[in-house]
Protein backbone atom coordinates (compact mmCIF):
# COMPACT_ATOMS: atom_id res chain seq x y z
CA UNK A 1 0.00 0.00 0.00
CA UNK A 2 1.68 3.36 -1.07
CA UNK A 3 0.31 5.84 1.06
CA UNK A 4 0.77 8.65 -1.53
CA UNK A 5 0.80 8.33 -5.19
CA UNK A 6 2.03 11.14 -6.99
CA UNK A 7 0.82 10.95 -10.42
CA UNK A 8 2.91 13.26 -12.90
CA UNK A 9 5.46 15.57 -14.81
CA UNK A 10 9.14 14.92 -14.58
CA UNK A 11 11.59 17.93 -15.95
CA UNK A 12 15.04 18.75 -16.18
CA UNK A 13 14.93 22.90 -14.87
CA UNK A 14 17.35 25.15 -16.54
CA UNK A 15 17.35 28.04 -13.56
CA UNK A 16 18.57 31.70 -15.09
CA UNK A 17 19.10 34.31 -12.46
CA UNK A 18 17.28 37.75 -13.81
CA UNK A 19 17.64 41.15 -12.31
CA UNK A 20 13.26 41.29 -12.67
CA UNK A 21 10.86 38.87 -14.26
CA UNK A 22 11.31 39.98 -18.08
CA UNK A 23 7.99 42.05 -19.60
CA UNK A 24 6.62 42.02 -22.90
CA UNK A 25 9.44 42.93 -25.31
CA UNK A 26 12.09 43.35 -22.73
CA UNK A 27 15.50 41.28 -23.23
CA UNK A 28 17.49 41.22 -20.03
CA UNK A 29 21.03 39.48 -19.50
CA UNK A 30 21.11 36.55 -16.92
CA UNK A 31 23.65 34.07 -15.22
CA UNK A 32 23.08 30.19 -15.61
CA UNK A 33 22.59 29.05 -11.88
CA UNK A 34 22.18 25.46 -13.50
CA UNK A 35 20.29 22.19 -14.14
CA UNK A 36 18.25 21.20 -11.20
CA UNK A 37 15.64 18.53 -11.02
CA UNK A 38 12.40 19.82 -11.14
CA UNK A 39 9.08 18.81 -13.03
CA UNK A 40 5.92 19.36 -10.82
CA UNK A 41 5.03 15.78 -10.24
CA UNK A 42 8.51 14.82 -9.53
CA UNK A 43 9.00 17.77 -6.88
CA UNK A 44 5.70 16.96 -5.35
CA UNK A 45 7.26 12.99 -5.18
CA UNK A 46 10.50 14.52 -3.67
CA UNK A 47 8.42 15.93 -1.18
CA UNK A 48 6.48 13.20 -0.23
CA UNK A 49 9.51 11.58 0.04
CA UNK A 50 11.45 13.69 2.09
CA UNK A 51 8.37 13.74 4.54
CA UNK A 52 8.76 9.79 5.36
CA UNK A 53 8.09 6.37 3.47
CA UNK A 54 5.36 5.33 1.73
CA UNK A 55 5.33 7.72 -1.63
CA UNK A 56 5.73 6.53 -4.91
CA UNK A 57 5.53 8.11 -8.30
CA UNK A 58 3.42 7.46 -12.14
CA UNK A 59 5.66 9.24 -14.92
CA UNK A 60 8.05 9.37 -18.03
CA UNK A 61 11.64 10.62 -18.92
CA UNK A 62 13.72 10.29 -21.66
CA UNK A 63 16.72 7.72 -22.64
CA UNK A 64 18.85 10.51 -21.53
CA UNK A 65 21.46 11.73 -18.95
CA UNK A 66 18.28 14.18 -17.53
CA UNK A 67 16.39 11.36 -17.56
CA UNK A 68 19.37 9.17 -15.49
CA UNK A 69 19.85 11.87 -12.62
CA UNK A 70 15.68 12.45 -12.18
CA UNK A 71 15.55 8.77 -11.63
CA UNK A 72 18.30 8.83 -8.88
CA UNK A 73 17.26 12.25 -7.36
CA UNK A 74 13.29 10.20 -6.77
CA UNK A 75 15.26 6.59 -5.31
CA UNK A 76 17.64 9.06 -3.25
CA UNK A 77 14.77 10.66 -1.64
CA UNK A 78 13.09 7.30 -0.45
CA UNK A 79 10.25 7.14 -4.15
CA UNK A 80 9.50 4.25 -5.36
CA UNK A 81 10.28 4.79 -9.16
CA UNK A 82 8.52 1.40 -10.23
CA UNK A 83 5.65 3.50 -12.12
CA UNK A 84 8.42 5.90 -13.72
CA UNK A 85 8.96 4.59 -17.12
CA UNK A 86 12.07 5.42 -19.84
CA UNK A 87 11.08 6.44 -23.23
CA UNK A 88 12.59 7.40 -26.75
CA UNK A 89 11.29 11.75 -26.23
CA UNK A 90 13.53 13.44 -24.49
CA UNK A 91 13.01 14.11 -20.61
CA UNK A 92 11.12 17.31 -20.05
CA UNK A 93 12.69 20.34 -19.73
CA UNK A 94 11.74 23.81 -17.93
CA UNK A 95 13.50 27.69 -18.19
CA UNK A 96 12.94 29.30 -15.21
CA UNK A 97 13.93 32.67 -14.48
CA UNK A 98 14.54 33.82 -10.75
CA UNK A 99 14.59 37.47 -10.15
CA UNK A 100 16.39 39.66 -7.64
CA UNK A 101 13.28 39.43 -5.43
CA UNK A 102 12.97 35.69 -5.48
CA UNK A 103 9.56 35.55 -8.05
CA UNK A 104 9.94 33.26 -10.91
CA UNK A 105 7.99 32.74 -14.35
CA UNK A 106 8.81 29.22 -16.22
CA UNK A 107 8.63 27.82 -19.60
CA UNK A 108 7.65 24.48 -19.66
CA UNK A 109 8.93 22.02 -22.90
CA UNK A 110 6.71 18.64 -21.98
CA UNK A 111 8.84 16.03 -24.07
CA UNK A 112 8.17 12.70 -22.54
CA UNK A 113 5.54 13.83 -20.40
CA UNK A 114 3.65 13.63 -23.46
CA UNK A 115 3.81 10.01 -23.06
CA UNK A 116 1.71 9.89 -19.59
CA UNK A 117 -1.19 9.86 -21.51
CA UNK A 118 -4.79 7.95 -20.89
CA UNK A 119 -3.40 4.57 -22.05
CA UNK A 120 -0.41 5.05 -19.73
CA UNK A 121 -2.47 5.69 -16.44
CA UNK A 122 -4.60 2.51 -17.53
CA UNK A 123 -2.22 0.20 -18.01
CA UNK A 124 -0.80 1.55 -14.23
CA UNK A 125 -4.38 1.10 -12.57
CA UNK A 126 -2.87 -1.64 -9.79
CA UNK A 127 -0.68 0.99 -8.08
CA UNK A 128 -3.65 3.43 -7.86
CA UNK A 129 -5.61 0.63 -6.33
CA UNK A 130 -3.23 0.03 -3.98
CA UNK A 131 -2.74 3.90 -2.78
CA UNK A 132 -3.72 5.99 0.37
CA UNK A 133 -3.94 9.43 -1.26
CA UNK A 134 -3.85 9.99 -4.97
CA UNK A 135 -2.02 13.41 -5.65
CA UNK A 136 -1.82 14.75 -9.35
CA UNK A 137 -1.27 18.20 -10.91
CA UNK A 138 -1.61 19.86 -14.70
CA UNK A 139 1.60 19.16 -16.35
CA UNK A 140 0.93 15.62 -18.30
CA UNK A 141 -2.07 15.56 -20.98
CA UNK A 142 -5.05 16.52 -19.48
CA UNK A 143 -7.45 13.56 -20.20
CA UNK A 144 -4.66 11.61 -18.26
CA UNK A 145 -5.05 13.44 -15.16
CA UNK A 146 -8.96 12.89 -15.80
CA UNK A 147 -8.63 9.42 -16.47
CA UNK A 148 -6.53 9.04 -13.02
CA UNK A 149 -8.78 11.24 -11.37
CA UNK A 150 -11.49 8.49 -12.41
CA UNK A 151 -9.39 5.47 -11.61
CA UNK A 152 -8.47 6.60 -8.01
CA UNK A 153 -11.93 7.60 -7.40
CA UNK A 154 -13.47 4.05 -8.45
CA UNK A 155 -10.79 2.57 -5.93
CA UNK A 156 -11.52 4.41 -3.04
CA UNK A 157 -8.62 6.94 -2.56
CA UNK A 158 -8.21 10.33 -1.39
CA UNK A 159 -8.36 11.89 -4.74
CA UNK A 160 -5.91 15.87 -4.38
CA UNK A 161 -5.65 18.13 -7.30
CA UNK A 162 -3.13 20.94 -7.74
CA UNK A 163 -4.36 22.65 -10.49
CA UNK A 164 -0.98 24.22 -11.82
CA UNK A 165 -0.19 25.50 -14.22
CA UNK A 166 -3.28 26.63 -13.99
CA UNK A 167 -6.28 25.71 -16.45
CA UNK A 168 -8.97 27.72 -18.05
CA UNK A 169 -11.82 25.53 -17.03
CA UNK A 170 -12.45 21.51 -15.93
CA UNK A 171 -14.68 19.25 -16.76
CA UNK A 172 -17.60 19.53 -14.96
CA UNK A 173 -17.63 16.14 -14.08
CA UNK A 174 -14.78 16.04 -12.58
CA UNK A 175 -15.52 17.96 -9.62
CA UNK A 176 -17.60 16.03 -7.70
CA UNK A 177 -14.32 13.31 -7.57
CA UNK A 178 -12.13 15.79 -5.75
CA UNK A 179 -11.58 15.23 -2.12
CA UNK A 180 -9.21 18.31 -2.03
CA UNK A 181 -8.73 21.07 -4.81
CA UNK A 182 -5.79 23.05 -4.64
CA UNK A 183 -5.18 26.27 -6.64
CA UNK A 184 -2.69 29.14 -5.77
CA UNK A 185 -4.56 32.93 -5.69
CA UNK A 186 -4.18 32.66 -9.67
CA UNK A 187 -5.85 29.65 -10.30
CA UNK A 188 -8.19 29.98 -7.81
CA UNK A 189 -9.53 33.36 -9.50
CA UNK A 190 -9.43 31.77 -13.18
CA UNK A 191 -11.17 28.64 -12.30
CA UNK A 192 -14.26 30.25 -10.46
CA UNK A 193 -14.21 33.32 -13.06
CA UNK A 194 -13.39 35.39 -9.63
CA UNK A 195 -11.49 38.15 -8.20
CA UNK A 196 -9.40 36.82 -5.76
CA UNK A 197 -7.27 39.76 -3.60
CA UNK A 198 -7.78 38.80 0.00
CA UNK A 199 -8.79 35.95 2.41
CA UNK A 200 -12.07 36.98 2.14
CA UNK A 201 -12.68 36.84 -1.94
CA UNK A 202 -10.59 33.82 -1.83
CA UNK A 203 -13.52 32.07 -0.13
CA UNK A 204 -15.92 33.33 -1.98
CA UNK A 205 -14.34 31.94 -4.91
CA UNK A 206 -13.39 28.77 -2.82
CA UNK A 207 -17.17 28.23 -2.45
CA UNK A 208 -18.01 28.81 -6.33
CA UNK A 209 -16.18 25.83 -6.38
CA UNK A 210 -17.71 23.96 -3.89
CA UNK A 211 -20.92 24.76 -5.93
CA UNK A 212 -19.35 22.56 -8.54
CA UNK A 213 -19.00 19.34 -6.72
CA UNK A 214 -15.61 19.63 -5.01
CA UNK A 215 -15.64 18.43 -1.54
CA UNK A 216 -12.65 20.66 -0.43
CA UNK A 217 -10.75 23.71 -1.48
CA UNK A 218 -7.35 24.41 0.22
CA UNK A 219 -6.14 27.12 -1.38
CA UNK A 220 -2.12 28.82 -0.93
CA UNK A 221 -2.57 32.33 -0.40
CA UNK A 222 0.99 33.57 -0.15
CA UNK A 223 1.91 35.63 3.20
CA UNK A 224 -1.60 35.13 3.72
CA UNK A 225 -0.72 31.32 4.22
CA UNK A 226 -3.66 28.61 3.47
CA UNK A 227 -7.47 28.54 3.68
CA UNK A 228 -9.55 25.79 3.73
CA UNK A 229 -13.10 26.17 2.10
CA UNK A 230 -15.82 23.08 2.97
CA UNK A 231 -19.78 22.74 3.62
CA UNK A 232 -18.61 22.76 7.06
CA UNK A 233 -17.27 25.85 7.35
CA UNK A 234 -13.68 27.67 6.35
CA UNK A 235 -10.35 27.67 7.94
CA UNK A 236 -7.66 30.03 7.29
CA UNK A 237 -4.22 28.69 8.79
CA UNK A 238 -1.64 31.43 8.94
CA UNK A 239 1.90 30.80 7.61
CA UNK A 240 5.28 31.88 8.61
CA UNK A 241 7.31 35.07 8.10
CA UNK A 242 10.63 34.24 6.20
CA UNK A 243 13.07 35.78 4.07
CA UNK A 244 12.61 34.59 0.33
CA UNK A 245 15.50 33.63 -2.29
CA UNK A 246 13.36 31.46 -4.51
CA UNK A 247 9.98 30.49 -4.49
CA UNK A 248 10.09 28.27 -6.71
CA UNK A 249 8.36 24.80 -6.09
CA UNK A 250 6.95 26.04 -2.87
CA UNK A 251 3.58 25.24 -3.64
CA UNK A 252 4.27 21.24 -4.75
CA UNK A 253 6.30 21.31 -1.55
CA UNK A 254 2.71 22.65 0.13
CA UNK A 255 0.38 20.03 -1.43
CA UNK A 256 2.62 17.10 -1.22
CA UNK A 257 3.68 18.00 2.84
CA UNK A 258 -0.37 18.29 2.41
CA UNK A 259 -1.01 14.91 1.50
CA UNK A 260 1.64 13.18 3.02
CA UNK A 261 0.15 14.12 6.35
CA UNK A 262 -3.20 13.60 5.56
CA UNK A 263 -1.84 9.95 4.34
CA UNK A 264 -0.38 9.51 8.04
CA UNK A 265 -4.27 10.27 9.63
CA UNK A 266 -3.24 13.89 11.15
CA UNK A 267 -5.89 16.43 12.17
CA UNK A 268 -6.48 18.59 9.00
CA UNK A 269 -5.02 21.78 10.49
CA UNK A 270 -2.08 20.31 11.67
CA UNK A 271 -1.45 18.95 7.80
CA UNK A 272 -2.11 22.07 7.04
CA UNK A 273 0.23 23.99 9.24
CA UNK A 274 2.98 21.55 8.68
CA UNK A 275 2.68 22.18 4.75
CA UNK A 276 2.96 26.10 5.58
CA UNK A 277 6.01 25.19 7.31
CA UNK A 278 7.73 23.30 4.94
CA UNK A 279 6.76 25.46 1.98
CA UNK A 280 7.97 28.29 4.50
CA UNK A 281 11.49 26.23 4.57
CA UNK A 282 11.40 25.57 0.64
CA UNK A 283 11.31 29.33 -0.40
CA UNK A 284 14.75 30.20 1.92
CA UNK A 285 16.73 27.94 -0.83
CA UNK A 286 17.29 28.33 -4.00
CA UNK A 287 16.10 25.61 -6.80
CA UNK A 288 12.77 23.39 -7.45
CA UNK A 289 14.13 19.88 -5.82
CA UNK A 290 16.71 21.09 -3.75
CA UNK A 291 14.85 23.65 -2.11
CA UNK A 292 12.30 20.77 -0.43
CA UNK A 293 12.94 20.06 3.38
CA UNK A 294 13.03 17.04 5.18
CA UNK A 295 10.68 15.60 7.86
CA UNK A 296 13.12 16.84 10.38
CA UNK A 297 14.09 19.81 9.12
CA UNK A 298 10.60 21.25 8.45
CA UNK A 299 9.58 19.29 12.49
CA UNK A 300 12.77 21.42 13.93
CA UNK A 301 11.39 24.50 12.21
CA UNK A 302 7.99 24.35 13.58
CA UNK A 303 9.89 23.92 17.37
CA UNK A 304 11.63 26.84 16.92
CA UNK A 305 8.58 29.37 15.51
CA UNK A 306 6.78 27.47 18.80
CA UNK A 307 9.84 28.62 21.30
Amino acid sequence: MNKLLVIGSLNMDMVIHVPSIPRAGETLMGTLHGYIPGGKGANQAIAGGRMGPGTAMIGLVGRDQFGERLLDGLKEAGVDAYGVSVCPEPTGQAVISVSADGENSIIVLPGANERCDVSYIKDHEAQIAQSRVVLLQMEIPHPAVFEAIRLAKKHGCTVVLNTAPAPESLPDEVYPMLDYLCPNETELSRLSGLPVNDPAQAETAARALLDRGAAAVLATLGKNGALLVNREGALRVPGFSVKTVDTTAAGDTFCATFCRRLADGEPIKECIRFANAAAALSVTRPGAQSSIPTLEETAAFLRAQEV
